[in-house]
Order: structure tokens, then sequence, then C-alpha cells
């Protein structure tokens, strides 16, 4: 019988944002320029800093592996989305669900792990200036590219397998935008203990441990900064530690909110609501955040679209 509902479900059907006809023009027009400005934001980020010699360090090297996964992250989602709305099709095959639910996992956990590796960066050059160059060596730097990119290839793999053995029975309506794991697990018929506990614990792993990270070292940053003489330089300190982490509280805590919280908290519009901003969001403000308040990258972009601009040393 569990064999027979299975086979029976070969596509979902994701009801997106919103269920009223009326408003899926407006949707549409939202999340297409957001999408933009967000692959817009990310590109030219990663050609500044390919194209400017200047900027082959660790900390550029990670902000364009983070551009990088930010364009992948919303990549994963908001073009499905956008093509249901247009085609007035909610469907997507049993295949591609779990394709995009795996996309959706590595990059969404690269992004995490990016985010930790780029605090710890920030703090080895601020607190320990006279080791950055052997902490953060060349060597060094791509082997702790490779271990995210592992890392989340497994995390997500292993969901993915997890997810392809549970049976859906008659109901295939998936109560979000995209293939998530907590809408898909709610829908199966089968007996989803295994997955549940893997989410929680893979997924303390991917959200608290970098968020850790993040904490220790923004605290030994700030320690530091409270050391300045300068007043204006505090300022200016803060007020980029502050946007950085606003961001990145606004990601931790709403991807924390859907995947570690018990299964019968959630609520499937504020879950809707949530992934719209670590999926959409957040990508899209990560390029603003981390490089437009940067005068080197300033410069760059300026270099990169032919504007005139001063040096460096001249803003």
């Amino acid at each position: 019988m569990d064999q027979k509902n299975q086979s029976s479900v070969t596509e979902f059907l994701l009801l997106g944002l919103s269920e009223r006809p009326e408003q899926q023009p407006l949707l549409f027009g939202i999340f297409l320029a957001l999408y933009l400005v967000t692959m817009l934001g990310n590109l030219l980020i990663i050609l500044a800093i390919g194209s400017d010699p200047h900027l082959h360090t660790p900390m550029y090297f990670f902000l364009a592996n983070l551009s990088l996964a930010d364009a992948s992250f919303s990549s994963t989602t908001v073009p499905k989305m956008l093509v249901n709305i247009q085609t007035h099709s909610q469907t997507i095959s049993y295949g591609g669900c779990l394709a995009q639910m795996h996309l959706f996992m590595t990059f969404g956990a690269l992004d995490d792990f990016l985010l930790g590796v780029m605090a710890y960066d920030r703090y080895v050059a601020i607190c320990r200036p006279l080791h950055y160059s052997t902490l953060m060596s060349p060597l060094v730097c791509m082997l702790l590219l490779a271990a995210c990119w592992v890392l989340t290839n497994l995390a997500a793999l292993l969901h993915t397998l997890l997810m392809a053995r549970l049976s859906f029975c008659a109901d295939n309506t998936v109560h979000h935008f995209f293939c998530d794991v907590v809408p898909l697990l709610q829908l199966s018929c089968s007996d989803t203990s295994i997955n549940q506990v893997a989410l929680f614990a893979v997924g303390s792993m991917i959200l608290t441990g970098p968020l850790s990270l993040i904490i220790l070292s923004y605290a030994r940053i700030i320690s530091s900064i409270l050391r300045v003489p300068s007043a204006s330089g505090r300022q200016k300190a803060f007020s980029t530690c502050g946007f950085h982490l606003t961001v990145v509280f606004l990601f931790y805590g709403t991807a924390i909110g859907v995947y570690l919280c018990p299964p019968s908290s959630h609520s499937g519009g504020e879950d809707r609501l949530a992934a719209v901003f670590y999926t959409v969001v957040t990508p899209m403000l990560n390029p603003f955040i981390y490089s437009l308040r940067n005068k080197d990258m300033k410069v760059a972009l300026s270099r990169l679209l032919g504007i005139h601009t001063l040096s460096p040393q001249g803003l």
C-alpha cells in the first residue's frame, strides 16, 4: 500500500506565497525586482574582485565566494516561483522537488559557513595581525573553502536521501513557494522521526556552529575596537560591525526559527515569511552590507564600471 501511494505521487503543487489570484502580478513584480538586484549586486562583486589584483586577499576571496553562494541560493527558489506565477502553474516534479531541496540546503548551509569563516578572518586580521599571513595563507583559505563545500554537500545529501525513502500519499500540496524540508515532512505518510532527528541534529551544527564562531569573533573584535583611542574610528568600526551583525542575525534568526523549533510550532504563513528573509532579502543585502561600505570595493566597482574615482588612499 505504501509503495502504491509513493509511486502515485509524481509531482507536487507549490502554493506559493499567496493563493489569491489578484496578488500574483504584484508578487511577480516585487520578487523579479529583488532577484534582479540580488543577481546584479553579487555578480558585480565577483567581477570587481576578480578584475582587481589589489583585492586578491583572503577577505575578498571569501566575499566573492559568499556572493556566488548568495546568487546560487536565490536561484534555487525564486526563478521557479516566478515561472509558476507567470504560467499559472503550481506543479513541480518529484525529482525536481528533491533536486531543489538539495541545492537549497547546499547553498543555504554554504552561506552559513562562509559567514562564520569571514568573521574569523576579520578576527585574525584585527586581533592577531602579526600572525595573519600564516593563519590565513592561501593554502588555509583553500582548505577552509573546500571544507565548507564538502560539509554542506554531505548535509544536503543526507537530508535528500532520507527524504527519498519516505512515502507520500494523496495530499501533494506543499504549503510553501519552494520544496523545503519541513513542509515536505508534513506531507509524508511515513514515519518521519529519523528525518526530524537528523534535521535538528544537523541543523543545530550547521546553524549554531558558525553563529557561535561569529559571536565569539565579533566579541573579540569589539573588545579591540574599544581600545581604539580615536572616537571617530570607534564610531566607524561600530557602524560597520552593526550592519554586519544585523544581517547575520536576520539570516540566522529566521532560519533557526524554521528548522530548530518543534514541528508543532510551525505555521505555514510564518514559515513562508521567514523563508523570504533568508532566501531573498539577506542574499540581496549582503553585497551592499559587506562591500559598498568598503573603500577598496568602491574603487574596484568604479573601475569595473568605467567610473573615474580617487584611489582608496584619497577617499
